[in-house]
């Protein structure tokens, strides 16, 4: 016959539990009945009643649970079963968490999950030094096959375009040819006046020793004209505007809107690439003149404010040492860098990755692969010039 024994509780109001029965129907097993209200705030049973009744008895293998007429409970609950719980895996002895209600037993598995243990992890070697080179190389072979292929796709899209076939909104093309252009002449005018003034401050230096100070306008033209104008134009549109396009193309990326373009039948390299290449190509040589202009403007108040050189003088100067070659020269280097940054800039945006963090990721990148172009298409352009002649 099983020996049946209650501990006791406090008489209270009903807002605590009516009494912890700790029920032994087998020599090895003792089943806990909790009943009442278990609220934080009451006065609640203790769990060393029930190690108490363990002890005295001594023959207890197992500890289980039902309850009867349990109203409402909280942590206070899960605090009391989580104490027994811990002495059960101290002592040996099982725990049986059956009986109790379900949201009282998911909450005590998650209590008890057992945390990683420390080393448990292994420590993952470092990668070899050759296959460390050769996961570069095939990332590089990988990045140079992407950025063939868009390429490819915006050269297809451009004679579509010519053909009069593109599939892309006018009122986009007119909104990027404002934001490449009239947008930007305040930053290309402020770069461009400085570039040049910087060059004549530098010139002068150097051509006051001979007495030559005339020539100042030689070099502030030339350079302005034939290199500085395109490169400052470039440089100011890969910051500005290239980093625009891979912002607006990643954040459309990450939103899934090139995913539902192309689900509905409307190709992005047409619809998003091609107004954004198309702008900034036309407005690019634009760009250039009116940085030539700047930075002749720079060089002339230095000559006439510092070398008492009359603005006449300085004008005529200047016509001299110029000619249609240079000219020509940076229109070609100015087309050449539109291209260059609206490339990389709508490349970027269309790797961009899933998150937030990979729009700044894809704009950096952008404004760093524009720049590198820019610099290495002017030194082939220079070292063609030379070759050629001109």
């Amino acid at each position: 016959m099983a020996d049946n024994t209650e501990i006791p509780a406090e008489k209270e109001a009903s807002a605590r539990p009516d009494m912890i029965d700790p029920d032994r129907p087998a020599k090895e097993v003792l089943r806990i009945k909790i009943t009442g209200n278990w609220k934080i705030g009451t006065k609640l049973p203790s769990a060393s009643q029930v190690k108490k009744k363990i002890e005295s008895v001594g023959t207890i293998r197992r500890v289980g649970f039902y309850t009867v007429n349990l109203t409402v409970w909280d942590s206070s609950l899960l605090t009391f079963l989580i104490k027994i719980n811990d002495y059960c895996t101290q002592n040996d002895l099982a725990f049986e968490k059956d009986g109790l209600p379900q949201g009282v037993q998911r909450l005590i598995d998650l209590a008890t999950a057992v945390p990683e243990r420390k080393g448990a992890r292994k420590k993952t070697a470092r990668e070899p030094f050759l296959s460390r080179v050769g996961e570069s190389a095939l990332g590089t072979w990988q990045s140079v096959l992407e950025t063939l292929a868009f390429i490819g796709e915006a050269f297809t899209a451009f004679l579509k375009f010519l053909v009069g076939k593109a599939s892309f909104r006018a009122s986009d093309l007119g909104l990027f040819i404002q934001q490449c252009g009239a947008n930007a002449l305040g930053i290309v005018s402020l770069i461009s006046f400085l570039v040049g003034l910087i060059l004549a401050f530098v010139g002068a230096v150097q051509l006051a020793m001979f007495g030559a100070q005339i020539f100042v306008a030689d070099l502030v033209g030339i350079a302005m004209l034939r290199v500085m104008g395109a490169i400052m134009a470039g440089i100011v549109m890969a910051g500005r505007t290239g980093a625009a396009f891979a912002a607006q193309l990643g954040t459309m990326q990450v939103n899934e809107e090139i995913d539902a373009l192309k689900t509905m039948g409307v190709s992005p390299m047409e619809f998003l690439v091609l107004p954004r290449m198309l702008a900034l190509v036309v407005m690019m040589p634009l760009l250039c003149i009116y940085a030539d202009l700047m930075g002749i403007l720079g060089g002339l108040v230095v000559g006439v404010g510092m070398l008492d050189i009359s603005f006449k003088q300085y004008l005529v100067q200047t016509k001299g040492a110029l000619n249609l070659n240079h000219f020509f020269i940076g229109l070609f280097q100015a087309g050449v860098f539109g291209v260059l940054v609206a490339l990389a800039g709508c490349l970027r945006g269309m790797q961009c990755g899933r998150s937030a963090s990979a729009v700044g990721d894809a704009t950096t990148s952008a404004v760093v692969t524009s720049i590198v172009a820019i610099i290495v298409a002017t030194a082939i352009v220079t070292v063609g010039c030379n070759v050629l002649g001109i």
